[in-house]
């Protein structure tokens, strides 16, 4: 009788799991991906002294020793607060430029016939191949001649001119697998390019412009290469300078966790609240009429 209770909370046991087996992979994932995010966290909270002789995970036994100190320190210093408005000054317009230049590319590509439409848009995706590192000396010496070359309208330049292919390409596609019908239609009734454009089109693309904006702000946000090499010290983001903390480690490890944190928070913020978005756009772009 033992026995037979046994075997049957096994197999109680074993259809629990394999009914709940994604699930239980998913949050395994889960946990494993946000581990890093918490010990950067716990982290920053701790002072320069606690960083140098133990590992984060030792002040969860003692939350005490967690401080807001770092964070105040890191938000006293000009250079950091000019970092993170930096930041968003070159983020958010490159986002919104190149969101909206590939829109209306994209519409162009797909709904107006011109000779050449099919070769310019085969350019703009071989264009998504090129290595940004090829760029760097013609963009350099092109940037010096217009004197922009370090300045935060550069880095915006640099952010349109190669986020503009992927943006055209998914954009393109997802407009061109709109109804030939409700075109034409609009069309009967007089409307034309852009009232079509504004008022039909852009709000049926609005999946996909909210995922592409999502992409472009997290790429350009996390983006240290491009603003090492073409911003001024002056006008670099926070991720240029927390690298140059990097350099002078032993005075500032209570300042790189922080401001790591900080540089991370805002496209976890982004992704939480707009997943949705972001995945009604992938999955839209997906599916063909």
């Amino acid at each position: 009788m033992i026995a037979t209770k046994q075997q049957g909370r096994v197999r109680q046991a074993l259809r629990f799991v394999q009914k709940r087996a994604v699930d239980i992979i998913m949050l395994v994932v889960a946990i494993i991906w946000l581990v890093p995010t918490v010990g950067l966290f716990v982290q920053s909270l701790r002072s320069g002294a606690d960083i140098g002789q133990s590992g984060w995970w030792t002040a969860l036994a003692n939350p005490r020793t967690l401080t807001l100190n770092s964070y105040i320190r890191l938000l006293s210093q000009p250079t950091m607060i000019r970092a993170l408005k930096n930041t968003f000054i070159i983020t958010i317009p490159s986002t919104i430029l190149v969101v909206g230049v590939a829109a209306l590319a994209a519409y162009a590509l797909s709904w107006i016939p011109f000779k050449g439409r099919e070769t310019i848009f085969l350019v703009i995706v071989g264009l998504q191949v090129v290595p940004t590192q090829m760029a760097f000396i013609p963009a350099a010496q092109l940037f010096r001649l217009t004197g922009i070359f370090g300045t935060v309208q550069g880095v915006i330049v640099f952010h349109l001119a190669f986020g503009l292919p992927f943006a055209v390409f998914l954009l393109r596609n997802f407009m061109g697998n709109m109804p030939r019908a409700l075109l034409e239609a609009a069309q009967m009734d007089g409307a034309g390019h852009f009232l079509i454009f504004s008022k039909i089109l852009l709000p049926l693309t609005m999946p996909a412009i909210a995922s592409l904006s999502i992409f472009q702000f997290l790429w350009v946000w996390n983006d240290m290469m491009i603003a090492l090499i073409f911003a001024e010290p002056a006008n670099a983001p926070l991720t240029t300078a927390i690298y140059s903390q990097m350099r002078t480690f032993a005075s500032n490890v209570d300042v790189i966790a922080p401001g790591a944190f900080l540089q991370m928070l805002v496209p976890l913020v982004i992704f939480f609240v707009f997943q949705r978005q972001l995945v009604d756009g992938i999955m839209g772009g997906s599916i063909k009429d």
